[in-house]
């Protein structure tokens, strides 16, 4: 094998300035884009060596931009004619295409040179129910063919031998018919079109359909003849020179897209959680939605998203309030100046951390595009040269000065309406009921919550406590019921029993599950030592043995709760009068709550793991 060196420097230059290039259109990702440039460079650079194709898997929740990496990298190395996107599915949508062979082939990838395919939202195309019963697939079954050695058979057999024979019988039966003067002589014998589209396919011929149909018939038939003979359409495409590209999004793995009240949750908390998703969790999840021996045809190259940090939301708000400042000044000759308000009004409005970036998107157009029209007008007809944007919070006002006019927008922000909407009432009766599993928190495990919330974007008044990830011990199971028990118990202790809410019906779900597992599933309780939670065992032990023990354990742990709330009694009344007005409190500011009735708790970062001091104590 000859190598050039000098094309494979020029390639090398491309796949550099392809680096620097998508990190300039993405934000935040820069470690997936430096992994991905690496695992295709050798696809690239040299794809004679391939023996197999590159399989690189991306996983990552939604609108983090997976599919638009792909085509921005496939456009900026010029392969979008040998470039294909595929979403398998295993619906009875009628489709064209019942194989993957089928779309290379129209597609003209069946040439055995280098090409990309995307097979994007895999997780659509499981052959696995959650409940494991197998999903029938009558297409794309030959995806796994695909994967496992890079070779796809062509047509079946029959089918191309039909096609070919099909084809001579007809050139014969028109030969006879002219011949016999039933048809007219045709003075043109050369080949149609859509016979020169399917032998192009069939023979898997480089020639481009006009030379194949400038190629005369009898021309034709000697080579249908000669390539029948060779044997080789019928051996399978060699894909070793593919790159293949899986991407998905899997809820198992990212369980976090899936919480609710996801605008107030803070977007380094999400990122944090993310962060900690391995390949082997992903390999887990995946082993959820098909086969054993199909997760291993994935391979090994998982590329991971994480969830934005708030710093990169923040980074995208301005980039997009820049795009359009440059565009309003090379369209207008109009200059703006736009004021950090406007950019957290985006913020507050337009960040939902597990939705990925386009809710930001169309935040800017609707709090920016569509109001900077009006102050544009103004501006073109009076012929100034400079427009100012600012957010008035108090007055809920986008303020424009024109030249020296000030023209006011009352705008209020979808989600800041929604927040503004809850009553009073239910945010004092949801900032005690947080304030409590707060202060539980803090006495159990000494650490702030990440995030306390009384008012969230939500049509009905809501709140939340946001932990930290807690080891699960016998100690902490107990600690972790009675931190579900406290919103509700008070509650009852600031307003009274017969005032107490129902929010607490989600609390008291889980602090059961707690109670059930640590006496069925675990063997904590020394009385029950045999495992009571094994449903499809068929000698399993009858719930209610346990049913008796696990009321007395809550009742037990709800009694100390309440002795606990009521040592702290004025911190509870002083933090949820606080959070009430405040309507959110970050751990600096729980933290510094608590010091003023004598509480020391520490502030831990996101993604910090509450853990016993297993190694310190082993050695000691």
């Amino acid at each position: 094998m000859i190598i050039d060196k000098e094309e494979i420097q020029k390639k090398k230059k491309k796949l550099d300035d392809c680096k620097a290039f998508l990190k300039k259109e993405f934000i935040g990702i820069d470690k997936i884009i430096d992994d991905l440039m690496e695992y295709l460079q050798i696809w690239y650079l040299m794809p004679e060596i391939l023996t197999r194709p590159v399989v690189i898997n991306l996983w990552g929740m939604t609108g983090v931009g997976k599919t638009d990496l792909i085509r921005k990298t496939v456009r900026f190395l010029e392969f979008q004619n040998r470039f294909v996107e595929i979403e398998l599915s295993n619906s009875d949508e009628t489709t064209w295409s019942k194989s993957v062979s089928d779309i290379f082939q129209s597609n003209r990838l069946n040439d055995e040179k280098p090409s990309i395919v995307l097979f994007d939202e895999i997780q659509r195309f499981n052959t696995i129910d959650p409940d494991g019963t197998p999903v029938p697939q009558t297409k794309f079954t030959d995806f796994w063919e695909l994967l496992s050695d890079g070779r796809l058979s062509r047509r079946e057999r029959d089918d191309l031998e039909h096609y070919l024979f099909s084809y001579l019988l007809r050139k014969k039966e028109n030969d006879r018919r002219k011949m016999n003067g039933e048809a007219e002589m045709d003075e043109n014998p050369y080949l149609n079109l859509w016979d020169a589209k399917e032998l192009k396919k069939y023979l898997s011929m480089e020639d481009d359909v006009m030379s194949i149909i400038d190629m005369k018939e009898e021309d034709m038939i000697k080579l249908i003849l000669k390539k029948q003979k060779e044997k080789k359409i019928y051996e399978p495409v060699d894909y070793s020179k593919m790159l293949i590209i899986i991407s998905g999004n899997l809820d198992e793995a990212f369980q976090m897209s899936r919480e609710t009240s996801e605008a107030d949750i803070d977007a380094n908390i999400y990122h944090a959680f993310t962060k900690k998703i391995t390949v082997v969790d992903i390999k887990n999840a995946l082993s959820r939605k098909f086969r054993p021996e199909q997760v291993a045809r994935f391979g090994n190259i998982h590329l991971i998203y994480f969830s934005l940090k708030t710093e990169d939301f923040q980074q995208l708000v301005q980039r997009e309030i820049n795009n359009l400042k440059t565009k309003t000044k090379s369209k207008f000759g109009i200059s703006l100046k736009i004021t950090k308000n406007i950019n957290e009004l985006i913020y507050r409005n337009g960040v939902f951390p597990v939705q990925g970036v386009r809710p930001v998107f169309s935040s800017v157009v609707d709090i920016l595009d569509t109001n900077l029209s009006k102050f544009l007008f103004e501006a073109i007809i009076n012929e100034d040269k400079t427009i100012e944007i600012d957010y008035l919070v108090k007055e809920k006002t986008i303020a424009g000065k024109v030249g020296g006019r000030i023209i006011n927008i009352p705008y209020t922000g979808r989600i800041d309406r929604i927040r503004q909407s809850n009553q009073q009432d239910a945010v004092a009766n949801i900032s005690v009921h947080e304030c409590g599993h707060a202060i539980l928190y803090m006495l159990y495990t000494g650490y702030a919550p990440l995030q306390l919330k009384s008012k969230v974007a939500s049509s009905y008044a809501a709140g939340f406590t946001f932990p930290h990830q807690i080891h699960d011990t016998k100690e902490s199971l107990l600690d972790r019921i009675k931190i579900y028990l406290a919103g509700g118990i008070a509650e009852e202790i600031v307003f009274g029993e017969n005032n107490a809410s129902i929010g607490r019906s989600h609390d008291r779900e889980q602090a059961t599950a707690l109670a059930a597992d640590y006496i069925r599933k675990y063997g904590f309780d020394e009385d029950f030592q045999a495992a009571y939670s094994l449903e499809d065992y068929p000698h399993r032990m009858q719930h209610d043995i346990t049913d008796k023990k696990i009321e007395k354990i809550i009742q037990d742990l709800a009694k100390k709760t309440r002795e606990d709330l009521l040592l702290h009694l004025d911190l509870l009344k002083d933090m949820s009068i606080e959070l009430s007005k405040k309507g959110s409190m970050l751990p600096k500011e729980i933290s510094e709550a608590a010091r003023k009735h004598q509480l020391e708790v520490s502030i831990k970062e996101e993604g910090y793991l509450h853990i016993a001091e297993y190694h310190k104590t082993l050695n000691s």
